[in-house]
Order: C-alpha cells, then sequence, then structure tokens
C-alpha cells in the first residue's frame, strides 16, 4: 500500500538541485494536491538519508544531480515492490529514456513548464500504475501458496487466470475467460493457447514462452481470437511452476487482462504525435521556403546543407533522434535573417561596418525567435552558433575549439563548401579542389582540423 505520513498525508520525496523547478513542482502540488507532503532535497546523499528515515511513497527525481545520476536509486528489477520513481530531465532522449523504463523507472518525463505544473496529475497515475502493479505481483505470489487457494483467488479474478501445460495446452481456466473471450472454462480447457493467438504475434509468444520458462514472472501482449471472431488484446503475465524434487518446469500459470482499449488510446496518441512532428515539419519548411522567397540569391542553399549535414552527422555515430534535430537547426540556420534589413540583406555592394554588425546579429535574433519554441530547443546549436570558428574569431559569442557545439562545427564546414561551390551575383563558383584546398588552409584556423578532413571524406567523389 501506499506509505503515509503520521498524519495519514502521502509522502512524496522531491530530488531536485535546480531551486527554481523545485519551487515549480512545489507549488503544484500545493495548488492542486495539497494533501500531499513533498520533502525537498537536493544531491543523493541527501535523498539516501531522507529514505532511511522514512520510505517514501513516491520518489520524484531529476536524472543529473550534483553527486551522480537519480538511476542510481532505481529498484533492482527483481523487486517489484520497491518504491517507485519518476524521472525528469532537461534533454529529451529516447536512449535515456527507454534505459530509465527498462530500469524500473515508472514514468520519464521532459522537463518544462507544463510538465512540472502537471506533476500531480503524473504522480497521481504513477502511484496508481504501482499499487495495481504490486497488487498484482502479491495475488501471483498468493496463486503459488496451495492449490486451493489458487482456485479461491483465480474463481474470483477479474484477470483470466489459467495453467498451462509446458507446450501450451490449458489445464485450467477461470470464469473471467467468459467476460474476456466469450468462451466458458470448459470450451478453453484441453486447447491449445496458441491457436488462440493470432498469426502475427504468434511466433514471438511461443519463443518468448519457451525461452522465459525458467525465468521468473514476464509479461506479453498479444492479439487474441474472441469468440464472436474478432481480436482482442490481452495482456498475460506469467510465471513458470517448478517440481520442488526435481526443479523442472511442470505448468506455467498465467494473469491475463483485456487492454484493447489501451491499445486504441496508444495508437490514437501515437497518430497524434505523428501528425504533430509532421505539422511541425511543414512549418519549419514554410519559414524555409519564405526565406529563400526572400533572399533569392541563396535559395536552393538551405536544402543542400541541410541534406549533406545530417548525412555526415550519420557517419559520425548521431542517433536518429537527434539526427531529426539536426536536420531542424540546419534548415533554420539563417532564419535569424528575417530580422535583417532588406537594405543590408539585398545590398550590391561590400557592407559597411555598420551594416555588417548589424548582419553579425542574425545568429542571436534566430536564437530569440526559436528558443521559446519548446520542440525547436534541442535544435538551437546550428542557427545560433554556425558562425563561431575555431580560433575563436567567430560570432556573435567568440567561442572557440571544441567550446562550439560539435554539430554547430559540422555546419560551418557544411556552409562555407556549399557557398563557395555556387554561383553568387558577385562572384562565379569556386572548382572543387580550390574549395578543399581552402579548407585545409583554414583547417585549424576557422575550422575543427578533425571535422574537416571526415567531411571531405564523407563527399569524395560526389560533385
Amino acid at each position: 500500500m501506499v506509505k503515509k505520513m503520521q498524519d495519514n498525508t502521502t509522502y512524496i520525496l522531491l530530488i531536485e538541485d535546480e531551486e527554481s523547478h523545485a519551487e515549480l513542482i512545489q507549488r503544484a502540488f500545493e495548488d492542486q494536491n495539497p494533501q500531499i507532503g513533498i520533502q525537498h532535497v537536493k544531491s543523493l546523499a541527501e535523498a539516501r538519508e531522507a529514505i532511511l528515515k522514512q520510505e517514501p511513497s513516491l520518489i520524484i527525481a531529476d536524472w543529473r544531480l550534483p553527486d551522480g545520476e537519480s538511476m542510481e536509486l532505481l529498484p533492482n528489477h527483481k523487486d517489484t515492490l520497491a518504491t517507485p520513481i519518476i524521472l525528469m530531465t532537461s534533454y529529451g532522449n529516447e536512449r535515456i529514456a527507454v534505459e530509465a523504463l527498462k530500469s524500473g523507472a515508472l514514468d520519464y518525463v521532459v522537463k518544462s513548464p507544463e510538465s512540472m505544473l502537471d506533476m500531480p496529475h503524473l504522480a497521481e497515475r504513477a502511484i496508481q500504475q504501482w499499487e495495481a502493479r504490486t497488487e498484482r505481483v502479491r495475488m501471483q505470489k498468493a496463486l503459488l501458496e496451495s492449490e486451493s487457494q489458487f482456485r479461491l483467488l483465480a474463481e474470483n479474478a477479474s484477470d483470466m487466470i489459467s495453467r498451462l501445460s509446458i507446450d501450451g495446452r490449458m489445464l485450467y481456466v477461470s470464469p473471467a475467460c467468459q467476460t474476456i473471450l466469450g468462451y466458458t472454462p470448459e470450451e478453453l480447457t484441453g486447447k491449445i493457447s496458441f491457436d488462440f493467438i493470432h498469426a502475427e504475434n504468434r511466433a514471438r509468444v511461443i519463443n518468448l514462452f519457451k525461452d522465459k520458462q525458467a525465468e521468473g514472472v514476464y509479461t506479453v501482449t498479444y492479439q487474441a481470437l474472441h469468440k464472436s471472431g474478432y481480436y482482442i488484446w490481452l495482456e498475460s503475465s506469467a510465471r513458470a511452476i517448478f517440481d520442488q524434487k526435481t526443479n523442472i518446469v511442470i505448468e506455467i500459470q498465467t494473469a491475463s487482462r483485456d487492454i484493447t482499449e489501451r491499445k486504441k488510446s496508444e495508437k490514437a496518441l501515437q497518430d497524434a504525435h505523428n501528425d504533430l512532428q509532421e505539422a511541425y515539419q511543414r512549418t519549419i519548411e514554410g519559414w524555409v521556403r519564405a526565406l529563400d522567397l526572400r533572399d533569392r540569391e541563396t535559395e536552393g542553399h538551405t536544402q543542400r546543407v541541410t541534406e549533406i549535414t545530417v548525412r555526415v552527422a550519420r557517419t559520425l555515430g548521431f542517433p536518429e533522434e537527434e539526427l531529426v534535430h539536426i536536420r531542424r537547426g540546419a534548415l533554420l540556420h539563417d532564419m535569424g535573417k528575417m530580422a535583417i534589413p532588406d537594405a543590408i540583406l539585398h545590398k550590391p555592394g561590400p557592407l559597411n561596418e555598420e551594416e555588417w554588425e548589424k548582419m553579425r546579429r542574425h545568429p542571436m535574433y534566430a536564437y530569440e525567435m526559436l528558443s521559446p519554441i519548446a520542440y525547436l530547443e534541442p535544435a538551437l546549436e546550428i542557427p545560433f552558433c554556425h558562425h563561431e570558428r575555431w580560433d575563436g574569431s567567430g560570432y556573435p559569442r567568440a567561442l572557440k575549439g571544441d567550446g562550439i557545439p560539435l554539430t554547430a562545427r559540422l555546419f560551418a564546414i557544411v556552409d562555407v563548401w556549399d557557398a563557395l561551390r555556387s554561383d553568387r551575383p558577385y562572384r562565379k563558383k569556386m572548382a572543387r579542389e580550390e574549395v578543399v584546398a581552402y579548407l585545409r588552409e583554414k583547417s585549424g584556423q576557422l575550422f575543427d582540423p578533425g571535422l574537416v578532413e571526415v567531411f571531405l571524406s564523407a563527399i569524395d567523389g560526389e560533385e
């Protein structure tokens, strides 16, 4: 059950070293759920000390803390009754999310004002999920105590409880099968359970059934045939029962529940996410098109440098989720020029010092325009930093060497390559070998020397 404080208040431990973030989360609980008690600590050491004094109902922890990563607090996979944890991070990264959830975190939240203000709802949901999970674990343990207790629980459970032989034949099925699948227990007993599984899922479930027999409780989702002829989604938790003398698996016990509605909701959410991503991409492309229409001299430049940058970044080992942000950053690299007056942007002759001063502000304008847009925050490195130079002679912040983000260092090379390899009203494009020579000449001065060679290798043999 949920741990309570002495005054019957639910106790949550908040581990957050950013004071402003902690205050925002605490205020959200005070406004929305005042009966929940929050203890705020700023480090893993303080967290461990607090846990020793009183075990919380829930831990909400920032991923990165001054003395380590909060994933160190995650429970052992086998300890399904450990205190539930929600991990927060300022860095949206699918790899970290998967690792956290696999390690036992109940949820993974990318920090934003909206998500932090919504933390009371996330906490309530997490506690409910944990209670449901621990209840299932307790039930499964109870089923193993004796056959009579197994029958008592099975006959009254809303989940469909089954006993299967090691080849998948149903030895016993609880009455809930009629509610879930439409069959009576008598119609299913003696049948091979795999015959009721959709062909798309059958091989996976059979392999899992065989491979996991010697392990503890495991869960699998699949489509099962309803008596009326359609398929529903089931989630089954299974556990092997061993002969006490020989330690050989003698049967498998399962608890299955109908998750069809959950699957529909997940699909609707994924469809909505895909639609939103598509809308994001179309919005960015619209901005780029608007910039191209305003600056005809460089039309097509943005698409070319974007494709080259993503291709070279892939050779550097960037994961696909980061390539999405690199693509967006490359597409929007000159977005700040929307704030540059036409008289400067289209001036036929050289710019004077005052005009150059305004032109050099366009990375800052890009940052100011794009940083309030949450989904573009991971893509800001290129628009903000692509005019920084290896020796510190760039702008707007005169960053130097490795202090310049890697993606911006790469893009700076690609940007110059395309500019010199393209015709302009005031000059013809340079020959390929001349541009290669220029990049190597400026390697270590304007450009990251290691990336110059990576780039030249990546485009070797291309026009």
